[in-house]
């Protein structure tokens, strides 16, 4: 199934869809979505999806109330942090936490900075680029303004990659998912819970991962914050002195 990041950048996602996600053959999505790459990529559609939708109508809320750009941008970051973390991440991986939906919350609160952050960095420098040449961008009525936001996601998804990689990598965030009728959904990546690592078998079942397999260290974590922190400053900074 298509996720609403079709919506927005249209025949990519498409071919991001086939190539990552859609299994070649019936009951063969297990072993097809088994490689790392195939994981990164499916995470990152879900970040761009979740992110992509509280952003884009931010955007379009900002530009029809005619918010200032700190503004504009405020209201996007929040909206697209919290659908992408409420919803996306925390409500739909809430089985990974017991079906906890709190401790789920908990969970992946910082996947969803790291990633939103490097997904908003390449957003605002392509916006910021992009609107002034071309024609009516700013109104959410014509057609620039949504080949713009289309084109901002697209970069953004790239900018996103490399850290959804990482987190996919240190288990920090799950890789894609198998869900076949009656059935609990399968997650193929390992996954740090408050239980420690866990990692879903195609049958549902969690089974402890082996002895020394741990998350990436708390100065780790925080070195990668501080990475998507200063990324997301740049692009800011960037973007206004396009601006002038």
């Amino acid at each position: 199934m298509l996720s609403p990041k079709s919506l927005f950048t249209g025949p990519l996602a498409a071919i991001f869809y086939v190539l990552g996600c859609r299994e070649p053959l019936k009951q063969t999505h297990e072993d097809f979505v088994a490689v790392r790459w195939r994981q990164v990529l499916g995470s990152t559609m879900h970040c761009a999806a979740g992110d992509g939708v509280g952003i884009t109508a931010g955007a379009a809320l900002a530009a029809q109330w005619r918010f200032p750009s700190w503004a504009d941008f405020s209201l996007e970051y929040v909206l697209g942090f919290g659908f992408g973390w409420a919803v996306f991440q925390a409500f739909a991986m809430r089985e990974m936490a017991g079906g906890n939906y709190l401790r789920s919350l908990r969970q992946t609160f910082l996947p969803e900075l790291l990633s939103m952050n490097l997904l908003m960095t390449g957003m605002v420098l392509t916006r910021h680029l992009l609107m002034p040449q071309i024609e009516g961008s700013a109104d959410p009525l014509t057609i620039g303004f949504w080949f713009v936001l289309s084109m901002a996601l697209i970069v953004g998804f790239a900018l996103a990659f490399p850290m959804n990689w990482w987190l996919v990598a240190s288990g920090l965030k799950h890789g894609m998912i198998t869900v076949r009728p009656f059935s609990p959904p399968a997650q193929h990546a390992t996954m740090i819970t408050d239980e420690g690592p866990t990692h879903r078998q195609p049958h549902g079942e969690n089974h402890p991962q082996p002895p020394g397999t741990t998350g990436p260290s708390t100065a780790a974590k925080a070195a990668m914050t501080m990475l998507s922190i200063a990324s997301l400053v740049l692009g800011i900074a960037l973007a206004s002195w396009i601006n002038g």
